[in-house]
């Protein structure tokens, strides 16, 4: 298991970093509320991993803070969720505010992150409540305010946001931030890049 990355941040953009470790690239997935946190490009970070192993790949997902993928892998315990869908939730809320929606049974706010129906919010607040108490306790959370959403300048946010409905259409994260960034473009719209990168794909 690659648990820890120390390295140097060569290339960036939502959902997805290069990391240069020792002159190895290192692709790690990570969720926007980590990729808002990132430093520039070319600045050296310890990122805290946990490495899915597929047939047809081996998939590292990075976070900043070891609550985080704590967080992560306490999401991967919940029947139906899968790595694609616990990076999506990640991407759409911080880790304060989706605890403290779980600890008060926010259904409603909850389905306002990509991807998460009334049923999938339901099931995360009853299988998620008694362990999340316990992770609040441990990490010391002071919850504040509320932030039900992660915001990125408009370009990013439209891209973020069409990654997260390609994720939900079936499409791995990796192959959908491809197809996003493939297509991306200043003033584009959600649902422009979401049809232009079916067309692309359609079109190969």
């Amino acid at each position: 298991m690659i648990g820890q990355l120390i390295g140097v941040i060569i290339d960036k953009k939502p959902s997805q970093i290069l990391l240069d470790v020792n002159g190895v690239g290192y692709e790690v997935d990570v969720p926007l509320t980590t990729f808002c946190e990132l430093p520039e490009t070319g600045v050296k970070i310890v990122i805290h991993t946990h490495l899915v192993v597929r047939e047809d790949a081996h998939q590292l997902y990075g976070f900043l803070q070891l609550s985080d993928r704590k967080l992560f892998r306490d999401l991967l315990k919940v029947n139906g969720i899968g790595a694609r869908s616990a990076l999506s939730i990640l991407s759409g809320m911080d880790a304060n505010s989706f605890v403290r929606c779980i600890l008060d049974g926010d259904i409603k706010l909850l389905t306002q992150i990509p991807g998460v129906g009334k049923k999938t919010a339901e099931r995360l607040v009853i299988e998620m409540r008694d362990r999340l108490g316990k992770w609040s306790e441990e990490n010391n959370v002071d919850f504040g305010e509320l932030k039900p959403a992660i915001k990125l300048p408009p370009t990013k946010q439209a891209e973020a946001d069409a990654i997260s409905a390609l994720i939900s259409l079936g499409y791995r994260l990796p192959d959908a931030t491809k197809m996003v960034n493939k297509v991306a473009a200043d003033g584009l719209t959600s649902a422009e890049l979401i049809r232009l990168s079916l067309q692309g794909l359609a079109n190969n």
